[in-house]
């Protein structure tokens, strides 16, 4: 009878095992805990660049490309515009377009600004104007459009009046002054008041603008002074009142008796000429 007892207790021992062994192998694995979230990387610190100076001058729809146009090639730029054909020939026949390109080439700071009158600014001058003009001043002309200088197209309102171009700066003959006002840029010459209407070309050495006008130089119309009195002729004068002056204090020095000489010949010889008259009546009858 016990054993009969401890036997049904082992069965009863194994059955629960199996039956927790059972329930073990049923249950799912547990999941693999996540892995823990990184750490949100703080944003990094933008800076917010400055909003670059909006240009005075806007950019020509028919401009070239400055990745296009090499700098040392004026000719190119102009030509590209299409619209410049006057200017272009005025450089050429002048050699400034030449000059211009070997300081380009062989600069290596500064730069150049050209303001360009385009075609229908060259139409507009008095008929015949061009050809009036030797070629010392169509030079001087064309120089007159040339500044020593890059200028950027904001950059206007930086200029001293009067500006500086190759022509000179000489603020009697040669005054040009830019006045630089909101959006627009006004250039005076003392016989023209231009604009600049736009940007044609630039990069870091070389800008060019169109200006709706030709810029005249002040001197084209300046009446030349009258030559001055040589310096022999004004000095003959004072000699010539000197020896007026001499004879009149030696008339006013004279004597009593000088004056009784003077008057004695002065009527001595009428006199005479009537007595010897009067004698010959005598005698003839």
């Amino acid at each position: 009878m016990k054993k009969q007892q401890v036997t049904g207790l082992y069965l009863v021992l194994l059955m629960l095992c199996c039956t927790i062994i059972q329930a073990f192998s049923q249950t799912p694995a547990a999941s693999p805990k996540p892995a823990p979230k990184a750490a949100a990387s703080s944003p990094k610190a933008t800076t917010k660049k400055a909003p670059s100076p909006k240009p005075l001058v806007p950019t020509l729809p028919q401009s070239p490309d400055s990745s296009d146009a090499a700098p040392d090639d004026i000719t190119k730029i102009l030509k590209k515009a299409k619209i410049f054909n006057v200017l272009i020939r005025l450089m050429k026949t002048t050699e400034i377009m030449n000059n211009i390109n070997s300081q380009l080439i062989t600069a290596k700071t500064g730069g150049i600004t050209i303001l360009a009158p385009d075609d229908d600014a060259f139409s507009n001058l008095k008929a015949g104007f061009l050809n009036s003009l030797d070629e010392k001043q169509k030079i001087e002309l064309v120089q007159f459009h040339i500044l020593p200088e890059f200028v950027a197209s904001n950059n206007f309102d930086s200029l001293a009046n009067p500006v500086q171009t190759v022509a000179g700066k000489d603020p009697e003959r040669l005054p040009l002054n830019v006045n630089a006002l909101g959006n627009s840029v006004n250039i005076s010459t003392g016989v023209v008041n231009a604009s600049v209407v736009g940007v044609v070309y630039s990069d870091n050495k070389l800008a060019i603008y169109k200006v709706d006008k030709v810029l005249l130089p002040l001197d084209f119309f300046q009446k030349a002074k009258p030559p001055a009195l040589a310096p022999t002729a004004l000095a003959k004068a004072p000699k010539a009142a000197k020896e007026n002056t001499a004879a009149d204090d030696q008339d006013g020095d004279a004597t009593p008796a000088d004056q009784q000489k003077s008057a004695a010949a002065i009527f001595g010889k009428p006199l005479v000429s009537v007595a010897v008259a009067f004698l010959v009546a005598v005698m003839w009858n």
